[in-house]
């Protein structure tokens, strides 16, 4: 029965990502959705194909091969770094002043409304006009 359920969770993962990406374009939320529940699946069976598949999607983010490639990208810029005296993480809102953020190159697959910057030495997501921490990149 786990074979199953197994087998039937992973032949649906590339119809799912179609739907949610119908020009089958790379990254976004439903590639890292259908990575994260192939990992889960493997390792957990159905269940672990649920819970893999919500922790694989990061909202429009940059997950897994992509983020070294995007670490190197925004290093070979020199984007200067901005000082944050907080906790960074997902959902922090940051200030209205002195960050300045850039478009993510398209082939990275991030949701086209994000931007990045460098809070503390790393790499950020952000969502521009709420200036809310979409993703930490470590």
């Amino acid at each position: 029965m786990k074979r199953f359920v197994l087998v039937s969770v992973i032949a649906l993962l590339p119809a799912v990502a179609l739907a949610e990406n119908p020009e089958g374009a790379k990254g976004g939320a439903a590639s890292g959705a259908a990575a994260g529940a192939v990992g889960g699946a493997i390792v957990g069976g159905p269940v672990g194909a649920v819970v893999g598949g919500v922790g694989g999607a990061v909202v429009g983010g940059i997950v897994g091969d992509n983020t070294p490639k995007f670490k190197r990208y925004v290093v070979e810029r020199r984007v200067p770094s901005y000082a944050y005296d907080e906790d960074l993480e997902a959902g922090v809102v940051l200030p209205e002043e002195g960050i300045t953020y850039y478009d993510v190159p398209e082939e990275y697959g991030v949701q086209k409304t994000y931007r990045y910057t460098v809070i503390n030495g790393h790499p950020v997501l952000v969502e521009p006009r709420t200036r809310k921490v979409i993703q930490v990149i470590e």
